[in-house]
């Protein structure tokens, strides 16, 4: 990845270049400490004290640069309010157009100064960065909490800019007011969810979410997917975007996915009366759900290579061997046959396309509706999980036709074979390959000034991860003493060792927290069948029942989540909390002396499960933020290994429940709880640990 001092140079706005944070001069100065330090020319003390004077200087130049803007801002909308007053008394069409197109125009130059902003803001959390990495201090948390909570904070003035938020509301009160409501008098103002149906203002207020760490549903949820971007586009790029994507292609990656989840736990009521038909005991059921995920372990590595060069083969290749799988899982019950309802099992995981998935919208999904399709490929998969167990709650009968059997163990398998059938013949007939990379870069880049405000404008659109994404890429890349060579640093992973050596400790944190929240709920949720008819009796459409609730939680949960809650506190305390949370939802799942209820495995449950999609949704937003650029892309990216670290913990987890099964059903509880429970102190604790590092 290029330094970050040299992708501040090539993106600063010319006219404001004496405005910018001087990031090269205080590298230098940070590099000048460390030499005069280890001479013993200068203490700690000092130290701090010039470090914290030249980073006031810096600030208070970007934010009276700001404000002599805002002054311009609003002599100029205060001129073009005084021209659309005369237009109420003398409308003239052709007026009014050119009025909301000078109203688009301070808009435009207004996203500037927003990516004028961001840029600074950058700049000064990677120094401050730098400055902890190369010393050891605390010094971002002193500076921050000194200067950000003082009554005349000027740092308060770059992160959360009243000001700029003012001429927006601004903007779009007029625009929204010179828009034809077809005779309506109200504004935005009365009815703040009238649309108004123009981009710069979208463009605005997705800029200021952006330098404001503020965040929606649709944000926050499309962040799950760990769907990285590295660069902010050029129109060059966009206009690729455009060629390649085509709708009805993602729609059919985005049924895949649902497909797949309800594949992946339809069986889940049922696995444990199908194993005791078959002649196993009843915690086998264990392997017969994990056998999916093991395979899963090795499809993934191959679809995520396979899709470099193709996303139509690989996904015929999944259906077919879907298709396969499932009658295989079908047509062991009549073959009496424990080996093929297995083999059912393995071709299934075989057939898992999540990668080709994830890397269609990744590479084929403009960026403007990027995170939607993010958003979408995680809802998929949520309603996938709530949509398998619900199923099977209604497939309870049991007949015949030519000898081959149909009942509540059977027909999971031959429901998802006419499904995977189905979705073969609309993907051979609607899916269109999209143009490889390289034969569409050969466009010239333009250089008009249009072409480099929609560039601008965006760049701004995109998720925040972004920006967040340079710098932890930065900071791992990037040497003090000298700096990495732009081609090598941008160079993917080439191998799973290699990307696990791009991780740094807080991202292995994370991903340890994420193989304990999957391990904790697969062992809720495989076991769920087995627990529930030795406790308390249930029937297969209770169980079904309680499922299918469990994974309905799933979308409600990241709404609250991702509108309100991460608004409110930070990343990292919600995590530790969410950590804990688990951790109280584990002990109280246990079989203590008292008799088990329904009650205690419900609520336990329910608060366990909640609490780990919660803890689920922080993890990935946060990792997807600060996981390395050059696992954004190629083979082995920051989604795969986030799939590998998941699906392992699935495999490990069903694997437990089988051999927990030996030593009988009434251990079984404690038994598979144990190392949940231990799994989620050692996350409890590595997060404490490195509690300053996540962020």
């Amino acid at each position: 990845m290029v330094a970050f001092g040299k992708k501040l140079k090539e993106r600063q706005i010319q006219e404001w270049q004496g405005y910018y944070i001087n990031y090269k001069l205080m590298k230098k100065r940070v590099k000048q400490y460390a030499s005069q330090i280890e001479a013993g020319a200068l203490d700690r003390r000092h130290v701090l004290k010039d470090f914290s004077r030249m980073l006031d200087i810096q600030i208070e130049k970007i934010v009276l640069f700001l404000l002599e803007q805002q002054g311009l801002f609003a002599r100029r909308i205060a001129q073009l309010n005084e021209q659309q007053e005369a237009l109420q008394e003398e409308p003239d069409i052709s007026k009014i157009s050119e009025l909301r197109e000078a109203y688009r125009a301070v808009g435009r130059d207004l996203l500037k100064l927003l990516f004028f902003v961001e840029m600074n803001g950058i700049g000064l959390r990677k120094i401050l960065k730098k400055f902890d990495k190369r010393f050891g201090y605390k010094f971002t948390d002193y500076y921050v909490k000194t200067r950000a909570n003082h009554p005349y904070s000027q740092l308060q003035q770059v992160f959360k800019h009243v000001g700029l938020g003012a001429v927006v509301g601004a903007i779009s009160r007029n625009l929204a007011d010179l828009q034809d409501r077809q005779g309506s008098y109200l504004s935005i103002y009365d009815e703040p969810a009238l649309p108004l149906q123009d981009p710069v203002v979208d463009s605005l207020k997705a800029a200021v979410d952006r330098v404001t760490y503020s965040t929606n549903f649709l944000d926050f949820l499309g962040q799950h997917a760990l769907i990285m971007h590295e660069e902010l586009p050029s129109p060059v790029e966009e206009h690729v975007d455009d060629q390649r994507y085509h709708f009805m292609s993602l729609l059919l990656n985005l049924a895949n996915t649902f497909l797949y989840m309800v594949n992946t736990y339809i069986i889940v009521p049922t696995a444990d009366d199908y194993s005791m038909s078959l002649g196993a005991a009843a915690t086998v059921c264990g392997i017969v759900i994990g056998a999916m995920a093991v395979a899963q372990i090795f499809s993934s590595v191959y679809f995520s290579a396979w899709s470099n060069k193709s996303y139509f083969r690989p996904l015929v290749f999944s259906s077919i061997v879907l298709f396969i799988g499932n009658a295989m899982y079908a047509m062991a019950y009549d073959l009496n046959s424990i080996s093929i309802l297995l083999l059912g099992r393995v071709f299934c995981g075989l057939g898992s396309a999540r990668a080709v998935n994830r890397r269609y919208i990744s590479d084929c999904v403009p960026l403007k509706i990027r995170m939607q399709a993010s958003a979408g490929f995680v809802s998929a998969s949520a309603l996938g999980m709530a949509c398998g167990p619900a199923l099977a709650g209604l497939l309870q009968t049991n007949f015949k036709i030519f000898n081959i059997t149909f009942n509540q163990d059977t027909l999971p398998g031959w429901v998802m074979t006419v499904a995977w059938l189905i979705y073969l013949v609309w993907l051979w007939i609607s899916f269109r390959e999209p143009a490889h990379e390289t034969e569409v870069n050969h466009a010239p880049p333009t250089q008009s000034n249009a072409a480099e405000n929609d560039k601008l404008e965006k760049g701004l659109v995109q998720p925040l991860l972004t920006s967040k994404e340079h710098e932890q890429g930065d900071d791992d890349q990037e040497c003090d003493a000298s700096e990495e060579a732009p081609e090598e640093s941008r160079l993917a992973a080439n191998s799973l060792g290699s990307a696990y050596r791009l991780l740094t400790p807080s991202v292995k944190v994370q991903l340890l927290i994420y193989f304990m929240l999957k391990y904790a709920m697969e062992i809720l949720l495989s076991e769920s069948s087995v627990i529930t008819t030795y406790y308390f009796g249930w029937t297969t459409s209770t169980v079904s029942i309680f499922l299918a609730c469990l994974g309905l939680t799933v979308l409600p949960i990241n709404i609250v989540v991702g509108s309100y809650i991460s608004n409110m506190y930070e990343d990292r305390q919600i995590l530790l909390a969410s950590e804990i949370v688990v951790l109280l939802g584990i002990l109280f799942s246990f079989h203590f002396i008292v008799p088990y209820s329904v009650p205690q495995y419900v609520c336990s449950g329910l608060v366990m499960f909640v609490a780990a999609e919660v803890l689920e949704g922080v993890n990935l937003s946060l990792l997807s933020r600060v996981m390395s650029s050059r696992l954004s892309r190629g083979t082995y990216n920051g989604g795969l290994l986030s799939t590998e670290a998941g699906t392992l913990a699935r495999v490990i987890a069903d694997a437990t429940i089988t051999l927990a099964g030996y030593l009988g059903q009434s251990r079984l509880l404690n038994i598979t709880l144990i190392p949940s429970l231990v799994i989620c102190i050692a996350s409890i604790v590595a997060t404490c640990c490195t509690y300053n590092s996540l962020y």
